[in-house]
């Protein structure tokens, strides 16, 4: 248990602050340089500014691109005689009737299940903060954490979409490039890990300290 534990309540309320650059544990002072690490003159502030409304923001937007991301295409492959394009579930479709079970049900996950999960998992962290919820705050933070965690593998269809590109490109005549819903479903992944970097878990603990 540490000092600020051992006296009760948060640190900010105790008069300290964490740099978010170095990480150097500072004291607030009443001059003009309080606001900056004394270490490498990092901008201190006790809580992210502006955290509840800058997320909401990026799960709003995420929300509005889920929907074209999974139904526009994805893919587009052309060829002598004929034009095909593939959204994100008709592929997961074309690898499961293929064979490659494997591929469709990871593509299935990191493009469908794990973008939505977020998106609840930030909303429902969110709503939480806002109605200044105190319950199971340690819950949510592992909540968070996962959300923060698992971020990076909603490109993993981007990587799959990229390969197979690569892939028929070399091995036929055909031709095949990245249609509408690849665009949005980036700007999707690319919005809800600025949504998950927004939000300040600190506000979790708020109402428990």
């Amino acid at each position: 248990m540490n000092v600020v534990e051992s006296r009760g309540g948060s640190a900010a309320r105790h008069g300290l602050i964490t740099c978010p650059a170095c990480g150097l544990l500072c004291r607030c002072r009443s001059t003009p340089d309080a606001l900056r690490c004394p270490r490498c003159h990092a901008r201190l502030h006790a809580r992210k500014p502006n955290s509840v409304s800058r997320t909401w923001a990026f799960v709003i937007a995420s929300y509005l691109l889920y929907i074209p991301a999974n139904t526009l295409p994805i893919l587009e492959t052309r060829s002598l005689f004929d034009v095909q394009s593939n959204t994100i579930m008709s592929g997961v479709i074309l690898f499961w009737n293929s064979g490659s079970w494997f591929v469709a049900a990871l593509i299935f996950f990191a493009s469908i299940v794990v973008p939505l999960t977020k998106l609840i998992a930030l909303t429902l962290l969110l709503v939480s903060v806002q109605r200044r919820m105190d319950w199971q705050p340690r819950q949510r933070t592992r909540l968070y954490r996962l959300v923060d965690a698992i971020g990076r593998w909603s490109m993993l269809d981007i990587y799959v979409a990229a390969l197979s590109v690569a892939l028929v490109q070399v091995e036929s005549f055909a031709s095949m490039r990245a249609g509408p819903g690849a665009a949005a479903f980036g700007t999707v992944v690319v919005l809800t890990m600025l949504a998950a970097h927004s939000f300040d878990p600190r506000l979790i603990w708020d109402e428990r300290l």
